[in-house]
C-alpha cells in the first residue's frame, strides 16, 4: 500500500490547507466528486493532467482500506 503521504498531502500556503494529490494543486476531493458523478477515472485524469494515475488509484486504494478497515471495528 502506497503511504498516504506520497498521495496526498496539505499545506496552508496550496488552497488554504486543502488535501491536494502531492506536486498539484488539485483536491482529492475531485477525484470522489467525478467518481460520485459518474464520471471515469480517466475524465478525471484528462482534466486533471497534473495528476498521475498512479495517484489516482492509491488514493481509490487507501479509501477502500480505510472503508473495510472501520467495517471490520464497527
Amino acid at each position: 500500500m502506497t503511504p498516504i503521504l506520497e498521495v496526498v498531502h496539505t499545506d496552508p500556503g496550496i488552497l488554504g490547507g486543502t488535501p491536494v494529490f502531492v506536486g498539484t494543486r488539485v483536491p482529492a476531493k475531485s477525484l470522489f466528486d467525478y467518481l460520485e458523478a459518474g464520471d471515469t477515472l480517466d475524465e478525471f485524469l484528462r482534466q486533471f493532467p497534473s495528476v498521475k494515475r498512479e495517484q489516482a488509484i492509491a488514493a481509490i486504494e487507501l479509501a477502500r482500506d480505510t472503508v473495510l478497515a472501520r467495517a471490520r471495528t464497527a
